[in-house]
C-alpha cells in the first residue's frame, strides 16, 4: 500500500456544520493522503482513518472495519462513540485537547461576564427605548467571589489559570481525578460535590459525558447552590437535567444560567428556556473561533498523520487498543508501506 493509497474519509457532518471553515487546513496537511467525502451512511472498511465532527460510530457498524485504523475527532467530547466497541475492532479514537483548551474557557468567561454584568438586559433595555433606571438589577464585580468547576481536567486548568488576574477569592473544583499537584500551582481547592454547589458564585461545568456524570446536576444539587449563584455549561447538556434546570430558572433558585449545550441539539422551537430572561443560550458554537476551526483541523490531522506513518498519535482516548495484536498490525503495515517509499 503506497501512501497515497492512505484513504481518509471525512465525515458528512462536517461539510454541514463547517463548510469554509476547515477544508483549507485539511487540504494542506493531508495534501499527499487520498482524502474523501464520506456519505451520511458510509461504509467504514473502505477508510483507514476517518476525520469526524459529530459522527455516531456503534458496535453495530464496527465488525465491517477491519481497513479502518482511526477515528480523528474534530473537538475532544465522544459521548456518540462506543469506545469499547472500538477497541474489540482494534480501532483507535484520537481527540484534540491542545485545540480546544483555550477556546472553550475563553467561551465560559464569556458567558461569565454576560451574566454578571446583567448583558442581556441591558440590551433589552435600550432596544425597547428606555435607559438604565428601568433594569432589573446592578450587575456584580468578580473581585471576591468563588469560581467552582464541576470537573479538574484540560479546560477547567485553563480557566482557572486565567482565573488569577481576575480577583476572585477562592477557586474550587471537584473532581475524583483531580491532580493536587497541578491544583496546589493554580491555586485552586479541591472539594466534595457538596462544598461545590453550595460554595460557589460561579458553577462551570467541565467534565465528560459518561454514565457516571449523565443528570448528574439535577434538582437536588441545583438546590444546594445560592439563590445569587449562576450555572454555566459548555461541556455536555445530559450532564444537566434540562428539566430540573428550568424549573430552578423559572422558580429562581439560581440567578441565572449560561448553556452552550442542551440535552437535545438543536434546541426544540417550544423548549421552556427560550421563554426566559435569566439564561444565555448558545448553539453549541460558543467557543467556534477561527482559532478553534484552524486547530482542531490541524491537531486532527496531526493525528491521522501518526496513523500513516505507523506511529501512535499523542491524544488517544482508549489507550487499550495499543495492545490489541489487531491494532499493532495495521501500524505495522502503514510503516512497512512507508519504508517501500523511501
Amino acid at each position: 500500500m503506497s501512501v497515497s493509497e492512505f484513504c481518509v474519509g471525512v465525515s458528512h457532518d462536517c461539510y454541514a456544520e463547517l463548510e469554509g471553515k476547515f477544508e483549507n487546513h485539511l487540504e494542506t496537511k493531508l495534501g499527499g493522503l487520498s482524502v474523501v467525502p464520506m456519505p451520511a451512511t458510509p461504509r467504514l472498511d473502505e477508510y483507514d482513518a476517518i476525520f469526524a465532527l459529530g459522527t455516531r460510530v456503534t458496535a453495530e457498524v464496527l465488525p465491517h472495519a477491519e481497513r479502518l485504523a482511526v477515528i480523528a475527532r474534530w473537538g475532544v467530547g465522544y459521548d456518540l462513540i462506543d469506545t469499547d466497541a472500538l477497541t474489540r475492532a482494534d480501532v483507535a479514537l484520537a481527540i484534540t485537547p491542545n485545540a480546544v483548551r483555550r477556546p472553550v474557557a475563553e467561551a465560559i468567561y464569556a458567558l461569565i461576564f454576560a451574566l454578571s454584568t446583567n448583558l442581556l438586559a441591558q440590551d433589552r433595555v435600550v432596544r425597547q427605548g428606555h435607559w438604565r433606571g428601568q433594569l432589573p438589577r446592578l450587575g456584580w464585580n468578580l473581585k471576591n467571589r468563588v469560581l467552582g468547576s464541576l470537573g479538574f481536567g484540560n479546560i477547567a486548568q485553563e480557566m482557572f489559570s486565567m482565573a488569577r488576574s481576575l480577583g476572585f477569592r477562592r477557586l474550587l473544583a471537584c473532581d475524583p481525578y483531580g491532580r493536587a499537584d497541578v491544583a496546589k500551582f493554580l491555586g485552586v481547592e479541591l472539594v466534595d460535590q457538596e462544598q461545590l454547589f453550595t460554595q460557589a458564585d460561579y458553577l462551570t461545568v467541565n467534565t465528560p459525558l459518561m454514565p457516571s456524570t449523565r443528570g448528574l446536576v439535577d434538582a437536588s444539587r441545583l438546590r444546594l447552590m445560592k439563590p445569587t449563584a449562576f450555572l454555566i455549561n459548555t461541556a455536555r447538556g445530559p450532564i444537566v437535567n434540562q428539566a430540573d434546570l428550568t424549573r430552578a430558572l423559572e422558580e429562581r433558585w439560581i440567578a441565572g444560567a449560561g448553556l452552550d449545550v442542551f440535552e437535545q441539539e438543536p434546541l426544540p422551537a417550544d423548549d421552556r428556556l427560550r421563554q426566559l430572561d435569566n439564561v444565555i443560550l448558545a448553539p453549541h458554537g460558543l467557543a467556534w473561533t477561527e482559532e478553534i476551526a484552524r486547530d482542531n483541523t490541524i491537531e486532527a490531522c496531526d493525528n491521522i498523520l501518526a496513523i500513516a506513518a505507523g506511529d501512535v498519535p499523542k491524544a488517544i482516548v482508549n489507550k487499550e487498543v495499543l495492545d490489541r495484536p489487531g491494532f499493532r498490525a495495521k501500524l505495522e503495515r502503514y510503516r512497512a508501506a512507508r519504508r517501500t517509499q523511501v
